[in-house]
């Protein structure tokens, strides 16, 4: 047996036997119970009667894609690893990007260090947006469903994964880019058994349909299907979250959008402050942009808390917080986030301008995410766990931790 293994001041023990860490991009736990109930889901069913342990966990603030995934492959906050959005302003280069290159990990991952110390690792990913940042200083298998049919030994640490997961290179918009990593998962397990592996799906399905209808138990019916089989290769289990999904429209199936860069150029003048939106990534099918959080970057000499004032008092929105205070409550770098950083209702999201929204893009009415109401999220292992308090406050990023040091 090989010494345990610190990481971002968290200690994990060396695997005795597989370990498989599965995120759910957008699955609150409705989805999981609705599939259960309508009888699609026996596996999971199983877990959540007793078979396994099931937790109700936090994921962290904006409950996005990249900062979630990011502090579950890492088992820390934003705070630690700096990844605190998909999209960000750049205050070094002043401009706004995508936070999907490494250069902006400042702490490294569970994944790079046991694999650093001879184990065998495997990530797989729907969208190749993150593959490079969960795969950073990681040597072993690492390729996404987007571009699988582009995986290289060189690059990837595996080849003609098309072939032998026998599907297609899947639509980045469709439920077979998730069915394409539990295949590909799957395979791997029975074929080159890794001691740990991570997956990560899409929320596709999530942002189109609601818990319990015939689409959504569709894909926890295939998700079961897949866990299931990798637990009869006898690897333990832990499935988790990056966020929840929630309703973000009217009775008549439009959009309750806060238009905030208006709203602040009507106060302070046209293109003196800036609004970024933290969901923003390539794939805006899914939700157009819009999420439940913002981050506010005020003119010199502005009136802060006047602005904070009024910005909280407009219908929809749930909080604003200052630098300094989001940084603390949520656990972010501040140096990555806005002057005020602003969380918006259930059913609310918040957007730019009117110009610069394209709801034609929407195929079904808005649901989307990034809010402390898509912070709860399911953490579900196929073992029991000894010695873990039900009192604790469960993280997403606990993952790790639980499939390695507390599942028996």
């Amino acid at each position: 047996m090989k010494p345990s293994i610190t990481v971002n001041r968290r200690h994990y023990r060396w695997m005795d036997r597989p370990v498989v860490v599965v995120c759910v991009d957008g699955c609150q736990f409705e989805y999981i119970t609705a599939a259960v109930e309508a009888g699609v889901a026996p596996f999971l069913g199983r877990l959540l009667s007793g078979a396994g342990t099931t937790y109700l966990a936090d994921c962290v603030i904006p409950s996005f894609t990249n900062p979630n995934n990011l502090s579950i492959v890492t088992g820390a906050p934003p705070s630690v690893h700096g990844i605190c959005g998909n999209y960000f302003y750049d205050r070094e280069r002043g401009e706004e990007v995508m936070m999907n290159d490494p250069r902006f990990l400042r702490a490294g991952t569970i994944l790079a260090a046991f694999a650093d110390a001879g184990a065998k690792v495997a990530v797989i990913t729907a969208k190749d947006k993150l593959r490079k940042l969960l795969g950073h200083g990681m040597k072993g298998i690492c390729f996404s469903s987007e571009k699988a049919d582009q995986v290289t030994l060189a690059e990837n640490g595996i080849e003609g994964i098309v072939e032998r997961v026998g599907m297609p290179v899947p639509s980045v918009y469709s439920a077979q880019l998730s069915e394409f990593v539990f295949v590909a998962g799957v395979k791997l397990m029975e074929r080159e058994r890794p001691d740990l592996m991570y997956l990560s799906t899409t929320d596709y399905i999530q942002h189109k349909a609601a818990p319990g209808t015939e689409v959504a138990n569709h894909l926890y019916e295939m998700i079961d299907k897949h866990l299931a089989r990798l637990d009869e290769l006898g690897a333990t289990i832990v499935l988790t979250a990056d966020h929840g999904m929630n309703a973000k429209h009217d009775d008549d199936g439009q959009p309750n959008v806060i238009y905030l860069q208006d709203v602040l150029d009507g106060w302070l003048g046209t293109e003196r402050s800036r609004v970024i939106l933290p969901i923003t990534d390539p794939y805006v099918v899914h939700h157009g942009a819009l999420g439940s959080c913002a981050l506010v970057y005020l003119p010199d000499g502005s009136d802060e808390a006047a602005v904070l004032d009024r910005i909280a008092a407009l219908p929809g929105i749930e909080s604003v917080h200052t630098r300094d205070s989001a940084a603390e409550h949520f656990e972010l770098p501040p140096d990555r986030i806005g002057d005020l950083v602003v969380v918006s209702r259930q059913d609310t999201v918040i957007g730019t301008s009117v110009a610069r929204h394209d709801f034609s893009v929407l195929e079904v009415p808005l649901r989307s995410h990034g809010g402390v109401s898509e912070q709860k999220v399911p953490l579900i292992v196929n073992r029991k766990v000894a010695g873990a308090e039900s009192a604790r406050r469960w993280r997403n990023f606990d993952a790790f931790d639980l499939g390695l040091n507390l599942a028996r």
